[in-house]
């Protein structure tokens, strides 16, 4: 964990931050061919922080090339897995060495507060890398079993050039996620931040290169979807797709590979997770603090937040007075204050759709907040909605806005949890290890966490059921298979002179 400063240093790191603006492409930075760029705001006081370049298909193109050059050359695809392991290891050392900058960037980009950045976004990004890192030279092919006169082997190849799509929620540290076994197993990458939070990527690619992977490897191609995601989506010399988003928008990447060359694509989309509490929980003073932590954490920008509190009846009023007393201490501020919890929401387009929300829950009963503030922050929210068929409890709202649904058994709890197109995350809470355990196995969703919200850690995959996604999973081993192409390769060591030989 790093140390956290003062409030004027973070301040006075603030004033003196070089900003990134251009895109990176084959080891340097360039503006767009176009020459346009777009405002990168600071969400939390609407002051303009610089202005990036707006790439479009032309510089998509150029990335692409440069990466097919990269990858088909070999500079970075066919070095030993040491080599390739000893530069991302300088990478960490570099991103550790700057690990301030970097968190103060983020939360300037992102509304994020610098505590997060400090204490997760940063070192868990760091801790990311270094875990593929690592674990290149680690990981076996196979010999299938074969008769004496054939050996047969299962051997991954990198899958080639690979486009990455990033959400504005996690900028760093889902960049982390992808790069980290896409560049372990050997890819070229051609990346796409999101709008709102490009810098930290540019920063990343920068130190990257100093660290030693090659010009061409990873390329940063800003700009907005359609004029980026769109192209790189399309493009017929991309072998695959990576995308973390919405799930409207992972639906078009679909179309793209279908109107173009069928690349892979794997998607990591939303979630509306049910938190399960039922009458035989214990120690309720740190559930509540889960359920806060689980619906309030990064202003509930989270695909896995656990946004619906599914809770029984014979619990319901001493828990949720527990759970406000918890959330009362998670206090709205500047984000680069230190002592606060709870930051700015990403935009101003996003702070308007979230409040839309808000409107909703003061027609259902509001338990606790309810409000907006200065137009760019939302205070914790916590909603009685009476029942799972209200649209707070069935619509992603990506807001810090808790909805409550009472139930009566464990059966009506796991049915009404599992009433969602979504599958990304769920918690439940009980003193019952049989119950648990039936429990987990029948929620529908790819992470079932008991007696604690959370997603794991780097080394258990991350991902979704239904319209939460599918097509890999992200953090663990299983991180690079997606990356990997498997081929079999079959040998015939018969003589054919031996004429007993089949």
């Amino acid at each position: 964990m790093s140390e956290l400063l003062t409030r004027e240093e973070y301040e006075a790191i603030a004033a003196n931050l070089s900003l990134p603006v251009n895109a990176f492409i084959d080891g340097s930075f360039r503006p767009a061919k176009s020459g346009k760029t777009f405002e990168t705001v600071n969400p939390a006081t609407g002051v303009k922080l610089a202005d990036v370049a707006a790439c479009d298909a032309q510089d998509v193109d150029v990335a692409v090339s440069k990466a097919r050059e990269a990858f088909d050359d070999g500079r970075w695809s066919r070095l030993h897995p040491s080599e390739r392991k000893d530069v991302l290891i300088r990478l960490c050392k570099l991103m550790t060495r700057n690990r301030h900058e970097l968190a103060v960037m983020e939360s300037l980009d992102s509304g994020k507060t610098i505590y997060d950045c400090e204490t997760v976004d940063v070192p868990e990004t760091i801790h990311c890398i270094k875990w593929h890192a690592e674990l290149i030279d680690k990981i076996y092919d196979q010999v299938a079993p074969a008769s004496d006169n054939h050996i047969a082997m299962a051997v991954r190849e990198p899958v080639g050039v690979v486009g990455l799509v990033l959400p504005w929620n996690f900028p760093l540290l889902m960049m982390a996620w992808k790069i980290g076994p896409a560049l372990a197993a050997g890819c070229s990458l051609v990346i796409k931040p999101a709008g709102e939070t490009s810098l930290t990527a540019l920063r990343i690619a920068e130190l990257a290169h100093e660290a030693g992977v090659p010009a061409g490897v990873l390329n940063i191609v800003t700009g907005s979807g359609s004029a980026v995601g769109e192209p790189l989506g399309k493009h017929a010399d991309v072998d695959m797709v990576s995308f973390t988003g919405s799930t409207v928008t992972g639906r078009r990447f679909l179309h793209y590979s279908a109107d173009s060359n069928l690349k892979e694509v794997v998607l990591e989309m939303g979630g509306k997770n049910p938190c399960i509490v039922m009458d035989d929980a214990e120690y309720l003073d740190s559930v509540a603090e889960h359920v806060v932590n689980g619906a309030f954490w990064n202003m509930g920008e989270n695909c896995s937040a656990a946004s619906r509190l599914i809770v029984h009846k014979d619990i319901k009023d001493d828990l949720l007075e527990r759970v406000k007393t918890v959330a009362r201490q998670w206090n709205v501020g500047s984000p680069l204050d230190p002592s606060v919890r709870v930051g700015a929401l990403v935009s101003k387009p996003h702070f308007d759709k979230v409040c839309s929300y808000l409107g909703l829950a003061k027609k259902s009963q509001i338990i606790l907040g309810g409000k907006d503030i200065d137009g760019a922050f939302v205070e914790p929210t916590i909603v009685d909605v009476g029942g799972n068929d209200e649209t707070l409890a069935r619509e992603e709202i990506f807001g810090p806005i808790l909805s409550v649904i009472t139930v009566s058994s464990f059966d009506e709890a796991i049915t009404v949890a599992n009433d969602t197109e979504y599958g990304l995350a769920a918690s439940i809470f009980t003193a019952n290890a049989r119950r648990a355990i039936r429990g987990a196995r029948a929620l529908r969703t790819g992470t079932v966490t008991v007696n604690s919200f959370g997603e794991g850690d780097i080394t258990t995959p991350f991902g979704g059921y239904k319209q939460s996604g599918f097509g890999g999973r992200d953090n663990s081993i299983h991180a690079h298979d997606q990356y990997t192409q498997l081929k079999t390769i079959w040998i015939d060591l018969s003589d054919p002179s031996d004429s007993k030989v089949e």
